[in-house]
């Protein structure tokens, strides 16, 4: 499966990072990216789909809508797994059966006539995407670290961003020209042509390790992730922002269209407004990360979301704000994601080398639970007010911040660094 570029070789001192030239190959970058965006795609695609496929299945709205929640369940389950799979087997092994669970489980899921196993099938699909997002961030570890793992990074996100802003309107093209299955093929053929780009693109990058255990591998692989404060440092700045931004975005229809008068087809365009400042940070990170240090840019990152945070606190005091001010927050805030994300993950990681694939599972999932949580409370405790709309990202932002001013404390020496432990030929 795949060609295996790096061995254990027996040599005295720091062996070189040989495999260093990956990080600067186009086709290897952007399948990376491309499988970083799968679960954003399986999710925006499907959405459009959902009405009608209520009306053909004979269910209910809000049952059809579980197709999104089942989905993010399933890949919250699948990442810790993926990633102890990846760092006892290799990162091609894992990848690969990953992305084939996630082909077959798509497969039934464009051909069933039953909600039940559609929503089954949805939930298998989440467990195998959840390699794609876990091996992709392992991969980047790697092959590389500090800076050059930051710019891999950005242009990573630079990828996945355009996922949630073109998928909705493929959707809705695909299922005015055909029926509600058409999106869900779609995403089906998107993954066979994953496999092909991994078979075509990725090699191998990490030795295998399954001397272990895999449960006592499991264990000792989290005691090293928390045993490092740097990583956890970095973790503690990558779970708050997803909760504050799914928060808004979990009420941001009811926001646009019933406060405020938008139209549907304004809050498209609205909604696209955010995803597209994701992209503008990433091309500023990838820009500044040859100028500023990782530690530089998470200050100025922290600087941008406290900013943000500070007008969304004025904001739910006045309970009250033109939509101009409120959603310029919002973009603000989702411009400073891609700047904290991409160098918080490095920052996270670095530490790490030979435990990247659990590592970066641990990353994921606290992720995926953060930002899950933040939509549940954002959906209960919204009531029609500006205030409550806004809350939850003005207080993440904010702790974000506090969590950045304790460093001293939580990181009192300096930042670790394997340049050396990359990925070898």
């Amino acid at each position: 499966m795949g060609r295996l570029v790096v061995q254990q070789v027996n040599i005295v001192g720091p062996l070189p990072p040989l495999n260093a030239h990956l990080a600067k190959s186009r086709s290897f970058i952007v399948t990376l990216g491309l499988l970083t965006a799968v679960a954003a795609l399986t999710v925006d695609l499907s959405l459009p789909a959902i009405p009608a496929m209520v009306d053909a299945l004979g269910t209910t709205l809000s049952h059809g809508q579980q197709i999104v929640g089942v989905f993010m369940f399933g890949m919250s389950l699948g990442q810790i797994p993926a990633g102890l799979a990846s760092d006892r087997f290799g990162r091609l092994p894992a990848l690969y059966a990953g992305m084939g669970l996630f082909v077959i489980a798509a497969c039934v899921a464009a051909t069933v006539n039953d909600m039940g196993l559609l929503l089954a099938a949805r939930f298998v699909q989440g467990t195998g995407a959840a390699s794609a997002i876990v091996i992709s961030r392992a991969v980047v570890r790697d092959i590389s670290s500090g800076k050059d793992a930051a710019r891999l990074m950005s242009l990573m996100t630079m990828i996945f961003t355009v996922a949630p802003v073109i998928a909705p309107s493929i959707g809705a093209l695909l299922l005015a020209r055909w029926d509600w299955r058409a999106p869900f093929i779609v995403i089906a053929a998107c993954g066979f042509g994953l496999l092909f780009a991994i078979r075509t693109n990725l090699v191998e990058t990490h030795v295998p390790n399954a001397s272990q255990h895999p449960l006592r591998q499991l264990v000792s692989s989290f005691r090293e992730f928390f045993s490092h404060r740097q990583s956890v440092f970095g973790l503690l700045l990558l779970i708050l922002p997803p909760a504050g931004y799914m928060s808004i975005i979990a009420v941001s229809a009811a926001l646009a269209v019933e406060m405020y008068g938008f139209t549907i087809t304004q809050y498209g365009f609205i909604f696209a407004c955010a995803g597209l400042s994701i992209l503008a940070g990433s091309a500023a990170n990838r820009w500044l990360v040859a100028r500023l240090d990782i530690m530089q840019l998470i200050q100025l990152g922290v600087l941008l979301i406290f900013t943000a945070s500070a007008q969304m606190i004025v904001i739910a005091w006045l309970d009250d704000a033109p939509f101009w001010w409120l959603w310029s927050c919002v973009c603000l805030y989702m411009f400073t994601i891609a700047i904290l994300m991409s160098n918080t993950t490095v920052l996270a990681l670095d530490p790490l080398p030979k435990i990247a694939g659990v590592a970066s599972s641990i990353i994921g999932t606290s992720q995926n639970i953060a930002a899950a949580s933040g939509a549940v409370l954002g959906a209960l405790i919204y009531d029609g007010t500006v205030r409550n709309a806004t809350v939850i990202m003005a207080a993440t932002g904010a702790i974000t911040a506090g969590v950045y001013l304790l460093r001293p404390l939580l990181v009192p020496g300096p930042l670790v660094h394997h340049p050396d432990e990359l990925a070898r030929d």
